[in-house]
């Protein structure tokens, strides 16, 4: 839910919030992000570990990142967003700030007080922006729902028993209810 809905925030006001508060700003209005509970840091976590491990093992250039981690989708002053796991493939897009443009693989893991950014907002953000794959982990539901953007496919919805194929990493499936 946004803030404040009269005023256009900018990326100058996400470096001016105080250090102890995050937020997002998507089209100019800002979001706060709640504090994770455990069950979603240890989704996070896990995920994370599997990809590295993918990344390192075959040498690949990408890099990942989990949050809190700034990516810049537009080139504009209006969209800041940090996706819970951020899998960079073109490093180019890489600075001491964070990401410029889109990343190529997001992993959103879906909290009370996200689940309408997740599924409505940052589905069609992330998109447009050119993210390749976007995965929504929803823990209350038991399901992740997985969009394949540079396919230009519908979302396919696969409960937490099954393996997920990973579309940008072949090698990559994972099974939420083995990592949980």
């Amino acid at each position: 839910m946004p803030l404040l809905d009269f005023d256009t925030f900018n990326i100058n006001d996400i470096f001016s919030l105080p250090e102890n508060r995050r937020a997002e700003l998507i089209n100019g209005q800002l979001y706060d992000l709640a504090p994770p509970n455990r069950i979603h840091q240890k989704i996070i976590s896990r995920l994370h570990q599997k990809i590295i491990n993918l990344i390192d093992s075959h040498n690949a250039s990408c890099e990942i990142y989990p949050a809190p981690f700034a990516v810049f989708l537009n080139n504009d002053d209006k969209t800041y967003v940090e996706p819970d796991i951020s899998v960079i493939c073109d490093v180019s897009k890489l600075d001491d700030r964070g990401c410029n443009g889109a990343p190529d693989f997001v992993i959103e893991v879906v909290s009370p007080s996200s689940r309408k950014m997740d599924y409505s907002l940052k589905v069609s953000l992330y998109s447009e922006a050119g993210v390749r794959e976007y995965w929504i982990v929803d823990p209350a539901k038991k399901r992740t729902t997985v969009y394949h953007f540079e396919n230009d496919t519908a979302p396919v919805i696969i409960p937490f028993s099954q393996d997920i194929p990973a579309g940008i990493f072949p090698d990559l499936h994972v099974n939420i209810n083995d990592i949980i």
